[in-house]
């Protein structure tokens, strides 16, 4: 199999979910080469990747690309006739320009919501700052759905690079309980009813590695 996706822990990594699940949403045949993260062997198991000793990696015969998005891009790019952005250009510099804001920015949510798909809370208390970037967050979602989904249940209607980018947050607000109405609520529901998503989320409930760092308590 000429694809391979060299990806962290699925419990914790929301970077490599990103690719995992727009390979599987689009069928894209592929292996995959689960690294446990910060453990003594990892800078070794990454060291031949050139990706900084990050995950996700992929492994295209002998073509490298890291970074999530970059990943996505090349997929869609080599794989999905460019498939993987909406059609039509001003849907496009949307989902183009929120795709790379997820991937640039709201580091207080990433902090204070680690994703985790083994937990769930019912009180938690972000930061100011966090709370304006979940805002910031569900206004990206409301604009996406209410200007290009009318035909499809995802942010532009259909499947794009733009729900891979977003779909580790909304196992976050998921799972961290975060206040959700209308648009954004049947979005989030949306991505949990992906076959592809459940499969993840249980194979992160077996896992039994602990990363410390992204456990937190109330």
């Amino acid at each position: 199999m000429a694809l391979t996706l060299i990806i962290g822990n699925k419990n914790y990594s929301s970077w490599s979910l990103r690719p995992w699940v727009f390979m599987r949403h689009y069928q894209l045949e592929f292996s995959e080469k689960r690294i446990a993260l910060f453990t003594d062997t990892t800078d070794e198991a990454l060291s031949q990747y050139n990706s900084d000793f990050k995950v996700p990696v992929l492994k295209d015969d002998q073509r490298l690309a890291w970074d999530s998005l970059a990943i996505l891009e090349y997929l869609s790019e080599t794989y999905l006739n460019d498939r993987g952005w909406p059609n039509d250009l001003d849907a496009r510099a949307l989902a183009r320009s929120i795709s790379s804001e997820m991937h640039s920015s709201f580091s207080n949510v990433r902090n204070e919501l680690p994703m985790n798909c083994r937990k769930y809370f019912q009180n938690i208390r972000l930061s100011a700052d966090a709370g304006r970037e979940v805002e910031r967050i569900k206004s990206l979602w409301r604009k996406s759905r209410m200007e290009f989904g009318q035909n499809g249940e995802w942010l532009f209607g259909e499947y794009s690079i733009a729900d891979a980018m977003f779909a580790p947050i909304a196992l976050r607000f998921n799972g961290y309980n975060i206040s959700l109405d209308g648009v954004e609520k049947d979005y989030v529901q949306s991505v949990l009813n992906q076959p592809c998503i459940i499969e993840w989320i249980e194979a992160g409930k077996q896992e039994k590695e602990v990363i410390e760092q992204d456990e937190i308590e109330t």
